[in-house]
């Protein structure tokens, strides 16, 4: 039978606080690539919440070293903990790339993009507190089913934007922009379906 502790239980909620910090840095992603002003202070903001996502995982990982016992596997607590923190990394390093590679205008494919992160972040905060109850959870792998989805969605979206950019635009700058942050955004979503990966596994395990 699958019982926590409320020590052990503070491991799951820390997770849903982590992917939390990934569904706030998506949020202010999406607003800076529709609403393109105040572009720095965007940014920095950004930055902030990555901050606070390092702050979580560190917090994750302290605890992990300090208890016998673990609601899960401690190799599954640990990679949860990488791959939440690689989602927040991705969107951090988009926003970024706006400023360093001093882009002008953006493209409908990064809008459609960055709200197909949202809506996944947003799911995969739904999938960490599914997980907590993960024995009487009815909701839990349609969450997980979803996250998958959506980072299929987005291949797909990739792989067009892609296609046009190296087939409409002339100006080998733009194709060097704009493929390295289609590859940031995309890394963003297999970061999400990596972390519902692994919580599949979990429940494999003890339910």
């Amino acid at each position: 039978m699958f019982r926590t502790t409320p020590k052990e239980e503070r491991f799951f909620d820390m997770f849903i606080e982590t992917a939390g910090k990934s569904c706030e840095a998506a949020v202010l992603l999406n607003d800076l690539v529709n609403n393109y002003e105040d572009i720095n202070k965007k940014i920095d903001d950004i930055e902030q919440i990555e901050h606070e996502c390092d702050q979580c995982c560190h917090d994750i990982i302290e605890l992990l070293n300090k208890s016998f016992i673990t609601p899960i596997d401690r190799e599954d607590i640990d990679e949860i903990v990488k791959v939440l923190d690689n989602i927040t990394d991705s969107i951090e390093a988009t926003a970024h790339r706006f400023r360093m590679l001093n882009v002008k205008t953006i493209t409908d494919e990064t809008k459609v993009v960055t709200k197909l992160i949202v809506d996944c972040t947003t799911e995969l905060q739904g999938v960490m507190m599914e997980l907590k109850h993960m024995k009487t959870s009815k909701t839990l792998y349609k969450k997980i089913i979803e996250v998958n989805r959506i980072e299929d969605e987005g291949d797909d979206i990739f792989r067009d934007a892609i296609t046009s950019l190296f087939r409409d635009n002339p100006d080998p700058i733009d194709i060097i922009k704009w493929k390295e942050i289609y590859e940031l955004l995309e890394n963003s979503l297999d970061a999400c379906e990596d972390v519902a990966n692994i919580v599949e596994g979990i429940v494999m395990k003890h339910v």
